[in-house]
């Protein structure tokens, strides 16, 4: 098992979750993070620190695998993140929004420990 962010994350990036990883396995792209599956040693430290709780294990994926996929293609794209930053200004106005990864995704990089 590993943890996976879901579309929750995608323009909100609280990025509380980044502090609390033993082994710095989230990636950061323009509006989400991602969690590096090989790099998860599935200690689920990151989970309850998720405001909008879109970080779950990938036991609780969509069927079709969705989440693990694209947190396995997007952490070999972008750069790892290990220190927290300021979340996007608007992001309270994504917080209660549904489907924002068809909406709203980014495959650009964000600027990890820049």
């Amino acid at each position: 098992m590993t943890y996976i962010v879901k579309d929750e994350c995608v323009k909100c990036k609280f990025m509380d979750c980044v502090e609390v990883c033993p082994v710095d396995c989230f990636y950061e792209g323009e509006n989400m993070l991602v969690i590096h599956p090989d790099e998860c040693i599935d200690c689920g430290v990151c989970e309850p620190e998720c405001p909008v709780d879109a970080i779950v294990p990938d036991t609780e994926d969509d069927p079709d695998g969705k989440w693990l996929e694209i947190n396995s293609k997007y952490a070999e794209l972008w750069p790892v993140i290990t220190v927290k930053k300021e979340p996007p200004a608007d992001r309270e106005a994504y917080e209660s929004e549904t489907g924002k990864f068809e909406k709203y995704f980014s495959e650009k990089p964000g600027t990890g420990d820049e």
